[in-house]
């Protein structure tokens, strides 16, 4: 299996007697390749570009020296991406303007010209880790009393940059658990803006500040019918005719130009990815595109959401971090094909680690976040986008929790609660996962706790990038049977499983 490697012990049970540790490692694959756009002389806070000398020295070139680099960059690097010719193209176009007039490429100097400006990244050059768990959208093929399971990790690179990619488990029948292979070229998909709810907007560019008479204006533009004839297929179409509609004398404001920048930059931070229907869930990446998550996006948190009319999608919250600051974001996704990503505001949507319930509750949106930086709260919202300032729910308690408490992905419903795993640091920055269990109809009401780690580093588990750390995103219960995959050292990824009965009945009542 590409990627992972299997322990030469068997399956092996932890001191608790509750865990059981398969024999089952998925590690970093540095072939698993993405061709980005390379700008060199602009990797630097101060840049200066150095695109107009590399043209020159391309098309200084003899067409038969052209010819062959080209042909040996098509019989290395071809099969080892989808549409590489497409990329270098469109990496090209990127430095057309470069090109003097009345130059005229041919295909190879052109596919030569966009191989300057491209590299290859290692998506898991340095780690894989942090994964979570929801059945596969695709259940064929399978063995009666099996479950094929879309596994969601963060991959690490060079330079630390964060993506979400993906592997494919198969747990049961009974106690048991494979990988499928992940093999075949890596996509990032085609990115595409999507049309924003006005209400939506003003949420999301209120909390970020902006809330004045220019804002108010533009925003007052959206809310305006589309003049008749207008071509839906201009860019961002309403957006810039609100912009034209602001009144001059609110232009003429010193603040204006950076206000109006701040709104176009927010406007497009709601993005859809569609991936090649051919592809599978392990060629996708979901990569950066927004500004909020240039230097990476972590921790994705999935879950299989059931609306109230039986309708399924998949969501998701994860941590965009543009270099200094952090944001929530949500994914949402039919099919785990075509994704939507968009940010999320309110008060409880500032911090890292928020885990959507599975479906509605009283009508509304529930999630779980940590507010305080070290507490477990619950928010809600009315339409899973806007959320309102947590309540508490579980803080530090006990000693393994010491310096902080939080989830490790989405509530998971029993008859006896909603269980909750979650991560508890103690001395030494040692990460271990625990367990807590809410109130199926009050799930703001903790009912019961386990007094003990679930899963705490053990043996090799407490090398790693980071050491002493196990820690989950999400995890999902097959056959009586509470299944988690878990993160190691902020390197690999291991998956335990533990009966639920046997779990639910170490638990404690939890102190008021």
């Amino acid at each position: 299996m590409t990627g992972s490697t299997r322990r030469p012990t068997g399956a092996r049970t932890t001191e608790n007697e509750l865990v059981t540790r398969h024999p089952l490692l998925l590690t970093p694959d540095s072939g698993r390749v993405i061709a980005r756009l390379f700008l060199p002389g602009e990797e630097g806070s101060q840049p200066h570009s150095r695109a107009a000398g590399i043209v020159d020295r391309v098309l200084a070139l003899p067409e038969p020296e052209v010819d062959s680099l080209v042909a040996d960059l098509l019989e290395r690097f071809e099969p080892r991406h989808r549409d590489y010719r497409g990329i270098l193209a469109r990496h090209a176009a990127v430095v057309a303007s470069r090109v003097p007039a009345p130059a005229e490429l041919s295909p190879a100097r052109a596919l030569l010209l966009g191989a300057c400006f491209t590299a290859e990244y290692a998506v898991e050059g340095a780690a894989v880790t942090n994964p979570s768990a929801v059945p596969h959208p695709d259940q064929s093929g399978l063995p009666s009393g099996a479950l094929r399971l879309a596994l969601s990790l963060r991959a690490v690179g060079e330079g630390h940059l964060s993506s979400i990619g993906f592997a494919v488990g198969v747990i049961g029948p009974g106690p048991t658990v494979r990988l499928e292979p992940r093999t075949g070229p890596l996509t990032t998909g085609v990115t595409a803006s999507v049309e924003w709810d006005a209400t939506r907007l003003r949420a999301v560019l209120t909390e970020h500040g902006l809330d004045d008479e220019v804002t108010r204006a533009v925003l007052g533009g959206l809310d305006s019918p589309s003049p008749e004839g207008e071509s839906e297929s201009e860019p961002d179409p309403d957006l810039s005719r609100a912009f034209a509609a602001v009144p001059p004398d609110l232009l003429r404001r010193p603040q204006a130009p950076g206000i109006l920048a701040g709104i176009r930059s927010i406007a497009g931070s709601l993005r859809r990815v569609a991936f090649p229907p051919d592809s599978t869930l392990t060629q996708r990446v979901l990569w950066p595109t927004v500004a909020s998550e240039s230097n990476g996006m972590e921790d994705a948190r999935f879950v299989r959401f059931t609306a109230p009319d039986g309708t399924v999608d998949y969501r998701a919250t994860y941590t965009a971090f543009d270099g200094t600051d952090i944001s929530p974001r949500l994914l949402t996704s039919p099919d785990l094909r075509v994704f939507t990503t968009a940010p999320l505001a309110g008060r409880a949507a500032r911090n890292k680690g928020m885990a959507l319930f599975p479906r509605l509750i009283d009508g509304r949106h529930l999630a779980l976040c940590r507010s305080d930086g070290e507490s477990t709260g619950l928010t809600a919202s009315g339409d899973g986008q806007v959320w309102e300032p947590a309540r508490p729910l579980h803080g530090p308690r006990v000693a393994f929790e010491l310096l902080q408490v939080g989830n490790c992905g989405s509530p998971v419903e029993t008859p006896a609660g909603w269980l909750v795993l979650t991560h508890g640091v103690g001395p030494m920055r040692t990460y271990t996962i625990g367990a807590i269990l809410l109130a199926l109809d009050d799930p703001g009401r903790v009912i019961a706790a386990l007094p003990e780690p679930l899963l705490a580093p053990a043996g090799q588990e407490n090398a790693g990038y980071v050491p002493n750390v196990v820690y989950s995103c999400g995890n999902v219960i097959h056959s009586g049977l509470l299944w988690l995959p878990y993160g190691i050292g902020d390197s690999r990824i291991g998956m335990a499983s533990v009966p639920v009965d046997r779990l639910l009945a170490r638990m404690v009542p939890h102190p008021v």
